[in-house]
């Protein structure tokens, strides 16, 4: 038999410097193109699938706001409509005069924390942020001397307007 010769293999060093290199000019490129976005979320609610007229009181404040193209219509869900706030001269809703409503309204009934917004179709979002963003929450002096805020209405529930007869 004749002597077979074999091939002695010999390890291999594995050349990573061309990766590193990619990689050392395709991390800061990824991070400055990368979008940063700054999210906010808010908590809704479905209102009540069916309306329970027998279990409410006459002191009982159901608030609703419909938003409609031309104005907000402030009410309660049993008294009926509260005001009434026009759009603005330049068309858009009247959001300051819709925070001071709701300071009246909440010191009428302070333990009451919910409210729906009620828009038409059509509504811009940002529109419907801005109501539910004035029914929420408000500024006030505390002694004259300092600004803190204030809860309103912080339990939102949304829903579709009525419509108009």
């Amino acid at each position: 038999m004749a002597a077979r010769r074999r091939l002695k293999k010999g390890s291999e060093a594995l050349e990573v410097s061309a990766f590193i290199n990619l990689i050392v000019v395709l991390v800061p490129f990824l991070l400055s193109t990368a979008v940063f976005s700054r999210m906010s979320v808010i908590d809704l609610t479905l209102p009540a699938k069916s309306a329970n007229y027998e279990g409410l009181k006459e002191n009982d404040l159901k608030l609703e706001v419909v938003v409609r193209h031309d104005a907000l219509e402030v009410g309660d869900k049993i008294g009926g409509l509260i005001q009434r706030i026009p759009n603005t001269a330049d068309g858009h809703v009247d959001v300051t005069t819709l925070n001071g409503v709701m300071f009246v309204v909440k010191n009428k009934f302070p333990a009451v924390t919910s409210a729906s917004v009620l828009p038409e179709p059509n509504i811009p979002y940002e529109t419907v942020v801005q109501v539910m963003d004035a029914m929420r929450t408000g500024k006030t002096a505390n002694g004259g001397t300092t600004v803190v805020d204030v809860d309103l209405f912080p339990a939102i529930s949304i829903g579709d307007a009525p419509v108009r007869h």
